[in-house]
């Protein structure tokens, strides 16, 4: 049968709140202050015109009117004198390039317009398997970044590159002349010509020696695989080949090992044929991939490490004595099972930061002869050691480094011991920063040297062994920067710059193409062959791994924000803004508590009064004394007990707009680049106010917002059965909601008629579809306040659920039974225990297109209104804000501005500054305060698509027609297209078995179409 479960969105809503139930009826939660803009309430009272009369007059002709009473400013244009040949206004171009900043990693295709990059794209070209993540989305505002290091600076003052050149030449002459060292400390470059580059420097300065450094550190799992294969790489995992997966703290669908495998795991998570693969995931913090999980177990790290051992005893058939807790046993013991019968078709993955437990990882996959484990196409994102960057600190603190070039890295915010970091600096001669900003690192160094967006820049990399990428200039350089391959090439006294050597050294890895035609393709793909494995005593790792002790009170597991990832973004307010997909809370990191041990602390969270979610405070304290203070507080459904979560990339101040100043550094407890640690948590005094989205523009309520199957009901029982149709009464007879009708439809089939699939069991919540709409819809920021009151103009929005194991229906009985105060609180203590360890659902939710759209019929001034290809339009100028339509909507997707965002210096982002709003694209309008907007279906790419191809006299390709979120999606969850096109994909994903509408029982019949999520439980 059908799922019928209750789902939830916070703990509070299991609480039975008045004040949840009085938001869930009330869309505007605060007074809604009339006086300001309708004058004296008597006399429009009086008025003899009725309220209907007086809107239609104002918005079919107060505006016109306004218009000719009222003459704008003149904006000039200058034309081109010679128009370069490549550009055609009105018309955007497409350049394929390759992301890497050190984090992050992607094949791209950049879309400009007039000469300016406006959009991120997917380069979907063969041998480009990296698809954007939602921080990659973002990254285009940061070219736009006000806040950017314009020119050099020398000691602080104004400088210029020359005098940055000689200061440079003249350090590494005194270096050399007095024995000192010069270290060029980077990321982790993943560029055969920028390590040749370095190569070159280092054999004409031999005291000099290149360190690279990687903020989220993935050392030991380097440590393990080189020890093994002889190499410093990682396994790039194919989730696609997987039946079964366990993940043993390891996040893969977030940022583990770089992330992008979210792609590969979703194939193999569509019901196909009757199968699809099975995941267990043992954790602490709730992640994208104990969301994902068929069986999820929370647990702590220190008992994470017994059960891999005891994973690793069962498929190997080792004896390694393991202490394992009881009440986990049966769980580790049944995954370790089926892990052993799938053979070539499972995979292990783990995230513990410990090189015996990375090598335990490398065992078990290679007595299952993993098809998803392959050593041929290695990754190379990740190269830094700890103890290398630990001994320089050591040699800067000890005063042998004479002159240290940093391009890259932030460590003065990045390190824990940044103090440290800081000291030794001061003992170095010369410090250089190549940095897109003046960081916390730049502001301190003797020489801030402004480098290049990415893309302003040339560059090549190497993602995984075996292919071989570009990375092109999209714009010319917006400041007075200078890429540090073109310095290096100048301390080097080699002539030309560095798209000169890119070029040449490209000659010998793309032999056999061309260089034109591997930057048209943006990738080329080389080819690589699988390393041998060594030998290694592995039973004697597991026998280290199983002695490890938790200590301490609790443990702390530190993380990386699926929106702000390692903190180089933290000026972006597209990422600031965007919630996070487990708690829903933007503009801030906080401390992640376990509902028990939350009561234990006397820490709490709460939502008031006009809708927002207020949180305790705590300080966390570490084994050696340091303190993090006044960190605010989540009670996180799930949080395994004994363990708290905390994000990274937060809390920066140097060169950052005030408002992005937010969170605290949680680097700063990243000990020995070990994301857990041992601490105590204690109660402060306050309360902290949090941007959460959770309670808000909910459809709970409703049972069938998501539906859901087991794959045994699935493949044994009819559709009628596990996706039931809502029924209705017609003359006293029931019969499907979806036979009746309010209106006579008219003929669609006619032309085009646009659907949206979306599958749940694909469905990650990684938000990239999120950040994308924003930045093809210019979709503005408002900022935390606003978020609070429940203004955010998000036009796609991803909610997530928990569920309980009871059905809907079982619950509202329970509650309707008590009888009395004790009867209450035993019984919602009771249902409240689906908290401990929820399954998790995540929907994306936009505007609907609804063929009987319920805000067309109740729009006074006919500014909303339905097209003949499915899409339910606005038209700006006619709206006047009256908001029927908002509150007619059962899905709660329309956004009323509430205020001008454009040119507003309330709302400094980047709509405020003529750099910033060079992001705009110019065919969607910025839209002004006080109308509503909403999901188009991206109408503008659909129409350019049915243009161009028109002007090409040709037919329209399935595939063809994408809207951002579409395009965006790497998950595959969500397809786009024409459902009049019966071969199209889109219809048959819209004829399948699993289709349904959501709220299909309102009778609205929408052109998005959901899928019913099957767990393989």
């Amino acid at each position: 049968m059908s799922s019928n479960k209750k789902y939830w969105k916070s703990v509070e809503e299991l609480e039975n709140s008045s004040i949840v139930e009085a938001l869930r009826n009330n869309e505007f939660v605060e007074e809604i202050p009339t006086d300001e803009f309708l004058g004296n309430a008597d006399a429009l009272a009086s008025s003899g015109t009725s309220r209907r009369d007086f809107l239609k007059y104002v918005g079919f002709s107060t505006a016109a009117v306004t218009l000719a009473a009222c003459e704008g400013p003149v904006h000039k244009s200058i034309p081109y004198v010679l128009q370069p040949e490549q550009i055609i206004p009105g018309v955007a171009d497409y350049y394929a390039t390759t992301v890497f900043d050190g984090f992050d990693f992607a094949n791209l295709l950049v879309k400009t317009r007039e000469g300016r990059p406006i959009k991120i794209e997917n380069n979907t070209i063969s041998g480009a398997k990296f698809s954007a993540n939602a921080r990659i989305h973002a990254s285009i505002l940061g070219l736009y970044d006000s806040m950017r290091l314009k020119a050099p600076k020398l000691d602080g003052k104004a400088s210029s590159w020359s005098a940055v050149d000689l200061k440079i030449k003249s350090s590494l002459a005194d270096a050399k002349a007095k024995g000192g060292q010069v270290v060029l400390l980077t990321n982790t470059l993943a560029s055969p010509s920028t390590e040749k580059l370095i190569g070159e420097f280092i054999a004409k300065n031999p005291n000099a020696k290149h360190v690279v450094y990687d903020a989220v550190s993935s050392s030991d799992a380097l440590d393990a695989f080189e020890t093994v294969y002889g190499e410093r790489a990682l396994v790039d995992y194919d989730f696609s080949k997987a039946s079964l997966i366990v993940s043993v703290g390891a996040d893969f669908l977030g940022d583990w090992q770089g992330g992008g495998y979210d792609a590969g795991y979703a194939k193999g998570r569509i019901p196909q044929n009757g199968k699809m693969s099975r995941h267990f995931q043992f954790e602490s913090n709730m992640t994208l991939s104990g969301a994902a999980a068929d069986k999820r177990v929370p647990m702590s790290t220190a008992d994470q490490k017994q059960a891999l051992v005891q994973i690793y005893n069962i498929v190997v058939g080792a004896s390694v004595p393991v202490a394992l807790d009881a009440k986990f046993k049966a769980e580790v013991v049944k995954a370790a099972q089926q892990l052993k019968a799938s053979g070539t078709k499972g995979i292990l993955v783990s995230g513990i930061e410990d090189k015996n437990a990375q090598l335990l990882v490398l065992a078990i996959n290679q007595a299952l002869a993993s098809e998803a484990f392959s050593t041929a196409g290695t990754r190379q994102i990740r190269k830094g050691s700890n103890a290398v960057v630990s001994q320089l600190l050591k040699d800067m603190n000890a005063g042998s480094v004479h002159t240290l070039i940093m391009s890259g890295v932030n460590p003065a915010y990045t390190l824990a011991d940044s103090a440290s970091f800081v000291s030794g600096l001061k003992k170095v001669k010369t410090s250089v920063a190549f940095s897109l900003k003046e960081d916390e690192t730049a502001a301190i160094t003797t020489i801030a040297a402004p480098a290049p967006h990415y893309l302003e820049s040339w560059g090549d990399v190497v993602i995984t062994k075996g292919t071989y990428s570009l990375t092109q200039p999209t714009i010319r350089p917006i400041f007075d920067t200078k890429q540090f391959q073109d310095v290096l090439l100048s301390l080097n006294g080699t002539p030309g710059n560095f798209y000169d050597y890119l070029k040449v050294n490209s000659g010998a890895i793309i032999a056999g193409s061309s260089w034109n035609k591997v930057l048209h393709d943006g990738v080329f793909v080389i080819g690589s062959t699988a390393l041998a494995g060594g030998s290694f005593d592995f039973a004697g790792a597991a026998s280290a791994l199983t002695k490890s002790k938790s200590t301490g009170d609790f443990e702390l597991v530190l993380y990386t924000k699926t929106g702000m990832g390692d903190g180089q973004h933290a000026n972006n307010p597209w990422l600031q803004e965007f919630p996070d997909p487990i708690t829903r809370v933007s503009w801030d990191n906080y401390v992640t508590v376990s509902n028990a041990d939350a009561k234990k602390l006397g820490l709490s969270n709460e939502i008031v009064a006009n809708g927002g979610l207020n949180g305790s405070y705590a300080t966390i304290t570490t084994a050696d004394g340091s303190k993090l203070e006044n960190v605010p507080v989540i009670v996180q459904p799930g949080q395994a007990v004994g363990t708290v979560g905390l994000a990274v990339g937060y809390g920066r101040k140097a060169a950052l707009k005030e408002e992005m100043q937010v969170g605290l550094n949680a680097y700063a407890l990243y000990k020995n680049f070990n994301s857990v640690q041992s601490v105590s948590i204690a109660k402060a005094n306050g309360e902290h106010e949090f941007a959460c989205v959770q309670g808000q523009k909910t459809l709970m309520g409703r049972g069938d917002i998501i539906k859901e199957t087991t794959l045994d009901v699935f493949n044994k029982e009819n559709a009628e059965h596990w996706n039931p149709q809502p029924m209705v009464s017609l003359d006293h007879q029931e019969v499907k909601a979806t036979t009746v009708d309010l209106w006579e439809s008219f003929d669609r089939t006619t032309g085009h008629h646009f659907n949206l699939s979306i599958d749940l069991n694909a469905c990650t919540g990684c938000g990239a579809c999120v950040i994308a709409c924003h930045a093809e819809n210019n979709v503005p920021v408002v900022g935390k306040a606003e978020v609070r009151r429940s203004r955010d103009m998000h036009w796609l929005r991803i909610d997530r659920y928990y569920s309980s194991e009871s059905t809907f229906e079982g619950d509202n009985e329970r509650k309707e039974k008590i009888a009395g105060l004790s009867s209450s609180l035993s019984t919602f203590n009771e249902m409240e225990k689906a908290g401990e360890n929820p399954q998790v659902a995540f929907q994306p939710v936009m505007c609907q297109h609804c063929n009987h759209a319920p805000c067309e019929t109740v729009c006074p001034v006919a500014a909303t209104s339905h097209g003949r290809q499915g899409q339910n339009h606005m038209a700006y100028n006619r709206c006047v804000g009256t908001r029927y339509c908002a509150n007619n909507c059962p899905y709660k997707v329309r956004r009323f501005n509430w205020f001008l965002y454009n040119k507003n210096s309330e709302f400094d982002y980047h709509m405020n500054d003529d750099l910033g709003r060079m992001v705009l694209n110019p065919d969607v309008n910025v839209r002004s305060r006080g109308v509503m907007e909403k999901c188009s279906m991206c109408i503008q790419m659909t129409q350019a698509t049915i243009l161009n191809a028109k002007k090409e006299g040709r037919p329209i390709v399935d595939g063809e027609f994408q809207t951002a979120c579409s395009s965006a999606c790497s998950s595959g969850a969500m397809i786009f297209g024409d459902v009049n096109d019966a071969e199209s994909k889109v219809a048959k994903l819209a004829a399948d078995d699993r289709s349904y509408h959501l709220l299909e029982h309102v009778g609205t019949k929408p052109n998005v179409v959901y899928h019913v999520k099957v767990r393989n439980t």
